[in-house]
Parts: C-alpha cells; sequence; structure tokens
C-alpha cells in the first residue's frame, strides 16, 4: 500500500554511473528502472529529476576555466542526456515515460509545461524532467523542488549515497546521529546539506516533505513510498 498518490524522485547523476562514478551503470539502472515500474503498477503517479554529475557539473568542472552561465548549461544538457538513457530503459521494461525538457529542445524531448506534465502523470506515464529549471546559477535540488511545487507532488524522494540526514558528516564524525525526522528550521540554522539553501527554503516555503534515503539499495524507493523508516524526513 502506497503512503504517496504523487513523488517526485531526485536521482543523482553519479548513482546511475555506479562504481565507475562517469557515464553510465546499465545493471544500476536496471534495477532503479525495475523499481520505478513497481511503483507505477502500484498505482503512484511518478516524475523524476536526474542530476548530471556523472557527465559534468557546471559550477565544479567550470570553474576558472568556463564561464560560468556556459559551464551550467553544459550542465543542464547533462541531466537530459541521463533523462534519454532513464526514458530508454523504463520503455523496454513496458513502462511509458516522457522527457520533458526546460528549454526548447525539440529533438530530445517535449517543452516542459505544467499542463502537458499533469496530462502525463494522470495517465501514468513517468515523467522525467530534464534541465533543470532552465536557468544558470540554480543547481538541480532547486529544479527538483520547483518542479515538485508546480506538479503538487506529495513528497520529494531524494535518493543519495548516504542513508539519511546526520547530525555531522558519518564519514567524518563516527559519533554522528541519524535523524529520523527533522525540521526544515534544524537544516537551515545547522546547515545540514540535504539540498542546497535555495532548495530547501523553497521546500519550506511550499510545505512539501522531503524524504532522505541510500539508492544503493533501489528497493528503498519503494519502501519509502510505503512510508518504511529507511532514511529521514524533512518537514
Amino acid at each position: 500500500m502506497a503512503n504517496y498518490r504523487r513523488v517526485l524522485l531526485k536521482l543523482s547523476g553519479e548513482a546511475l554511473a555506479g562504481e565507475k562514478k562517469t557515464g553510465f551503470d546499465f545493471q544500476v539502472m536496471g534495477a532503479v528502472c525495475d523499481v520505478i515500474k513497481r511503483c507505477v503498477d502500484a498505482g503512484v503517479e511518478m516524475g523524476v529529476v536526474i542530476g548530471g554529475g556523472n557527465f559534468w557539473r557546471g559550477v565544479k568542472n567550470g570553474e576558472g576555466y568556463i564561464e560560468r552561465t556556459r559551464a551550467d548549461r553544459m550542465g543542464m544538457l547533462a541531466t537530459v542526456m541521463n533523462c534519454l538513457a532513464v526514458c530508454d530503459v523504463l520503455e523496454q521494461k513496458g513502462v511509458a515515460a516522457r522527457v520533458m525538457t526546460a528549454l526548447e529542445m525539440p529533438a530530445m524531448g517535449e517543452r516542459y509545461t505544467h499542463e502537458r506534465a499533469m496530462k502525463h502523470l494522470q495517465s501514468g506515464k513517468v515523467v522525467l524532467f530534464g534541465g533543470g529549471t532552465g536557468h544558470p546559477f540554480f543547481s538541480t535540488d532547486t529544479g527538483t523542488v520547483l518542479r515538485a511545487a508546480e506538479i503538487g507532488a506529495d513528497v520529494i524522494l531524494l535518493a543519495k549515497n548516504v542513508d539519511g540526514v546526520y547530525s555531522a558528516d558519518p564519514a567524518k564524525d563516527p559519533s554522528a546521529v541519524r535523524y529520523d525526522e527533522i525540521s526544515y528550521d534544524k537544516v537551515l540554522a545547522e546547515r545540514l546539506g540535504v539540498m542546497d539553501l535555495t532548495a530547501t527554503s523553497l521546500a519550506m516555503d511550499n510545505k512539501i516533505p522531503v524524504y532522505v534515503f541510500a539508492l544503493r539499495d533501489p528497493e528503498n524507493i519503494l519502501r519509502a513510498i510505503r512510508g518504511e523508516n529507511v532514511g529521514t524526513l524533512v518537514h
């Protein structure tokens, strides 16, 4: 039984690369798409945003070499590449999916509009949102929260490399404690790094809960939708 009717799943680009760190690991991607299919079969409307870090991070990779606006636009293209790949794998598994882009790219996907996205979701299609917000200086985290607000998502599923939100970096501080639940105010006050500050503030203003969990077991996506305790709920 699903706890949520409509969700927005945020995947990191690095997660799709698996151990290789760059490009695609199709075994990992296939496992993630298998779980997405099960969610759709359970009646959950699924939107997906994917980062571009397996190919290019604008602010990180371009700093000092490429003008920030161009570097960020390259990052937007990386997210579209990831959406196209995941869309293809989903379709191979019999899942109807659509790529929607924040910028005009008719050969790559439909230009995003709220109305079309809602029609696709309501008809059972997985919608993959590419291109971030369509503007430089905004992260894919911010793009995720923006799309979640627009489509009226019940929750944002933030699939990361760490299994929740901790009081400190668990890799550096063995005494760090994982929270089962935490408020946006505390996340912002203590700068716990769930998402960037712009994305966190936008989620808080729009009262969208964010469930943070580890993607290393893709089954956690379905567990999170069922309301099982696999990470941290930020609300």
